[in-house]
């Protein structure tokens, strides 16, 4: 009998889609399923972006391209990070990937193996655990706590500092808690790594876009210091609606970008020529869709946050980022994955228990908040009558 190799035996998963898939065939068997556990925009990707793909195609854009991405795309990356960051950034240092965890994935592989030190956000996104162990390195998470306002502290990163540590992950806005690092928390610990010299930092910055009651997204790739071992994550699928078109884009040291090309040659060759020509659109193009998301997903999560604070033993602070509330469960007398079990079967509720994004998520719920906001009174309110109806049965 074939068996995969004992790394694939500490390699996890990300939970979001294993209860997707169980939403979807409580759906399929006539059940009615509110879904805030998957962390995916309810809009359609914006018109002019289709519209680049379709003519793409059309145009004859079918064939294999670079294995880091075309040029005018890599370019209008970096226009996006001069406009936003003022920092200039060299299109060869640019990386066209098919979605996010490409990078995550190749960061990783790079920079771990046994006897090397990781340093990784918990509760935090499920993969980067998961990649840590199926190298052999040591995993070492940075607890997100509810009274940092869910945002990692420059001090509490360095005091987990060691020799051994290679790579720290950091995400900011974050997921599963919208968590926002502060812009002096990312200043001091810019300057506080740079006692480190052997450590990367992996920055994810996925959800850049997404801040709120005006807090601003500082990212790294503002501290010059940082430059040669900084590898800046990023995509299109949050801000522009565009999960299943699979894009992402990531910023790499010049000394690890033809690591990186070889990993693409050796994987996926390159990305859907297509979608890199509707990549090009979505950065350069109009961003009123974007805006008009951004002001949708603040309304629900002024919404969803109101309302899981009226539920019995549910207390819940604001988020500032991304598009999760992370409400504490703590007073119901449930554990986080029972619950969310429970409200999936019994109640028609999708959401994801907070140890599926590390130890220090139990007590917590993640609650995806890219849905409408009709369908986020009637989740809560059916997650109040659930938790009602439990305490009159206890």
């Amino acid at each position: 009998m074939v068996s995969p190799v004992a790394a694939f035996a500490r390699m996890g998963e990300e939970n979001a889609f294993a209860v997707l898939a169980r939403a979807n065939a409580l759906a399929a068997q006539g059940r009615d399923i509110i879904n805030l556990g998957i962390g995916q925009p309810d809009f359609r990707t914006p018109e002019h972006i289709v519209e680049a793909a379709v003519k793409a195609l059309r145009d004859g854009h079918h064939g294999y391209t670079g294995a880091l991405g075309i040029l005018p795309l890599r370019e209008a990356v970096a226009r996006r990070i001069l406009r936003r960051e003022g920092v200039s950034v060299s299109p060869e240092r640019i990386a066209i990937m098919p979605g996010g965890k490409p990078a995550m994935f190749a960061a990783i592989l790079m920079l771990g193996a046994p006897g090397v030190e990781i340093l990784y956000p918990d509760p935090g996104f499920p993969i980067y655990r998961s990649m840590i162990e199926f190298t052999g390195a040591t995993p070492v998470p940075i607890p997100m706590l509810e009274e940092n306002g869910f945002a990692a502290t420059a001090r509490q990163v360095l005091a987990l500092m060691t020799a051994k540590t290679r790579l720290v992950i950091l995400n900011s806005p974050a997921n599963p808690t919208g968590g926002v690092m502060p812009a002096a928390e990312v200043a001091a610990l810019a300057h506080g790594l740079e006692a480190y010299p052997e450590a990367a930092l992996l920055s994810d910055e996925i959800y850049d876009e997404m801040t709120y009651d005006g807090e601003t997204h500082n990212s790294f790739i503002r501290f010059p210091a940082l430059a040669e071992r900084l590898i800046l994550l990023n995509g299109w699928s949050k801000t522009y609606a565009m999960t299943g078109w699979r894009l992402g884009w990531s910023v790499w040291p010049a000394q690890l970008i033809s690591a990186v090309n070889k990993l693409a040659v050796n994987s996926w060759s390159c990305v859907n020529a297509p979608a890199q020509h509707a990549a090009i659109a979505a950065l350069d193009g109009p961003q009123d869709a974007v805006a008009m998301m951004m002001a949708a997903f603040d309304r629900r999560r002024l919404l969803v946050t109101l309302l899981l604070n009226t539920l019995p033993g549910v207390s819940c602070i604001m988020p500032k980022g991304a598009f999760y509330a992370f409400p504490s469960i703590t007073q119901t007398g449930w554990k986080s994955k029972p619950l969310a079990s429970e409200l999936l079967e019994k109640a028609g509720v999708a959401l994801i228990g907070g140890p599926d994004f590390g130890v220090h998520g139990e007590g917590y719920i993640r609650v995806s908040y890219a849905n409408s906001e009709a369908a986020i009174e009637e989740a809560v309110e059916r997650i109040k009558i659930f938790l009602q109806t439990k305490e009159k049965n206890i």
